[in-house]
């Protein structure tokens, strides 16, 4: 406990990455409302979006060959698939897909009829895939198979079209080649060179004739319709489950991202490595919840409570640490705001303490607010201590045993509102109370208010070195434990370490506040002790006057 804070370093990593989880997930909020806004948005879209069907045709296509059955004939000879996907979407197409479908009674643009369609080719092979979705199966069915149709009958027109211009190119080039002959034929004269002249030409004449037998005699088929577009029978798109899982992933992810978001800006304690950086001591304990200790300021004396052995634990770490155990004493505080916490930390350590046969006393310097003696009593605890004699000068006359069913006794100081906080804390009556420590197995524990709300714990360091912060780690700030620790080490004291305590129930709220207003009424007392109900004094706001004196008696149970 006393061991430097040991810093982060490479090695941590892992750890790192589980408390950022850890502290995402603190945002279970925002989470929610993530996964939440997913769900809703997939739902509207797969609720509110139009049904849409998709009928799919597969062409495959195939050049011009004069004899298919030939051996060694290619069909992909001069084909580039990539350029027929591109052909197939052009506006040609459309063109012509458009003016059959304007025939049967579908009127429709080049660009909307376009805007449907999807030519995609799968890998290492010649064929085309439309895929065109429409509003209904049938209009779906009847563009796909016109598209396809069409584009079928653009690639024959061009094959065409290029034969017939190869043929003119070679009736123009056979023209003047067939007058020449006409023209040596006429001489008829036994000349060799013109025998010769006009076998060249008669040779020249047959090769192009040949060229457009050729070409005359190829196959021009573009292609075939190897699967025709049919009518979908189910919705294209994702389904209404699909929609929702989707939903649910993004709605996650933007429930993660908001959450890293407001970790980003919350000054609040991360994690507990971030606490015991922040505050320069370590973490002595984490307190459980516990139900059965709701309304209930003692643990210490409970069997089986898990509550009751944490403290035991952290008074065994006080007990053995070096720096507490030279020095017995403890100044137990709180951040800031309510001080209930540190207050049961301060009553179950004393009870620890004593239960470990040490001499305890308790000093509740909290003069501003006490709420022990008022918290102890109602509870049953055997209160033992001298009347109250009148309106004296604290912590005269305040001094009390308090009795824990099967840990032992320890002394409370009882606090009182005073009108000049600051001068009864620095009173020599105080510094005596502290000096009680240097007797043998004798441990004084201080209760502080606020040690950020106001400056009684700081007076009271000067005589109570060590300090123990109580606090719950999801609403102290990083900024205020590190200022605990500079005001503390400023003081000349030294922060023993952190206490953490679980967030309060709604029940622990309402007790709290039940016993907030039972103080803060005039005229109640304490049940079967006076009042109105009773035939006691009245609570007249010292704390002395609310303990109903009474014998102990050791034999009686108490709850």
């Amino acid at each position: 406990m006393t061991h430097p804070i040991r810093a982060l370093d490479d090695q941590d990593e892992p750890a790192l990455l589980r408390d950022q989880f850890r502290q995402l997930l603190r945002y279970r909020a925002l989470l929610a409302a993530g996964v939440a806004l997913g769900l809703l948005g997939g739902g509207w879209l797969a609720l509110s979006g139009e049904k849409s069907y998709t009928s799919t045709g597969e062409v495959v296509v195939r050049s011009a060959v004069s004899d298919p059955f030939a051996a060694g004939a290619s069909a992909d000879k001069g084909i580039n698939i990539g350029s027929e996907r591109q052909t197939a979407v052009s506006d040609t197409v459309g063109t012509l897909a458009a003016g059959v479908l304007a025939r049967n009674g579908d009127p429709v643009e080049v660009g909307p009829l376009l805007s449907g369609l999807q030519v995609t080719s799968p890998p290492n092979t010649l064929v085309l895939r439309f895929a065109y979705t429409g509003r209904t199966p049938a209009l779906a069915r009847a563009r796909a198979q016109a598209l396809a149709d069409a584009y079928l009958e653009i690639r024959r027109q061009r094959s065409e079209n290029s034969i017939a211009n190869m043929v003119d190119g070679y009736r123009a080039q056979l023209e003047p080649l067939t007058e020449q002959r006409d023209q040596l034929a006429e001489q008829a004269t036994g000349s060799n060179d013109a025998a010769g002249a006009r076998a060249n030409l008669v040779v020249a004449i047959s090769e192009l004739n040949r060229k457009i037998s050729e070409l005359r005699a190829l196959d021009t088929t573009p292609g075939y319709l190897t699967k025709k577009p049919a009518a979908p029978t189910e919705p294209t798109g994702p389904g209404l489950l699909l929609l929702l899982g989707l939903g649910s992933v993004v709605g996650l992810a933007l429930g993660l991202l908001l959450s890293w978001v407001r970790l980003v800006f919350d000054p609040a304690v991360r994690s507990t490595r971030e606490l015991v950086r922040s505050l320069g001591a370590p973490v002595l304990g984490t307190l459980p919840r516990e139900r059965a200790s709701a309304g209930r300021l003692l643990a210490i004396g409970r069997g089986g409570s898990r509550l009751a052995e944490e403290y035991r634990a952290v008074a065994f770490r006080l007990a053995y640490d070096p720096s507490f155990a030279s020095r017995r004493r403890l100044l137990v505080t709180a951040p800031r705001g309510d001080n209930a916490a540190a207050g049961a930390a301060a009553a179950n350590l004393a009870a620890a303490f004593a239960e470990m046969g040490r001499d305890v006393v308790l000093l509740e310097a909290d003069l501003r607010t006490p709420a022990l003696a008022a918290d102890l009593v109602p509870a049953g605890y055997a209160v033992l201590g001298p009347p109250a004699q009148g309106r004296r000068v604290w912590p005269s006359d305040s001094r009390m045993n308090v009795d824990v069913p099967g840990a032992g006794a320890f002394t409370l100081i009882v606090g009182r509102r005073t009108d000049n906080v600051a001068r009864a804390l620095t009173s020599a009556p105080v510094s005596r109370i502290a000096d009680e420590a240097d007797r043998p197995d004798t441990v004084v524990i201080v209760l502080a208010p606020p040690v950020l709300s106001y400056a009684d714990a700081v007076a009271l360091i000067d005589r109570v070195e060590g300090v123990m912060v109580v606090c719950e780690p999801r609403e102290v700030h990083r900024s205020d434990l590190e200022r605990i620790h500079e005001i503390v080490e400023a003081a000349g004291g030294s922060v023993l370490g952190a206490l953490l305590h679980p967030a309060p129930s709604r029940h622990e709220r309402r007790a709290r506040t039940r016993a907030a207003r039972r103080r803060a009424a005039p005229e109640h007392a304490v049940p079967g002790r006076g009042g109105r109900h009773g035939g006691g004094p009245e609570h007249t706001g010292d704390p002395a006057e609310t303990l109903g004196l009474r014998a102990f008696d050791p034999t009686a149970r108490h709850g």
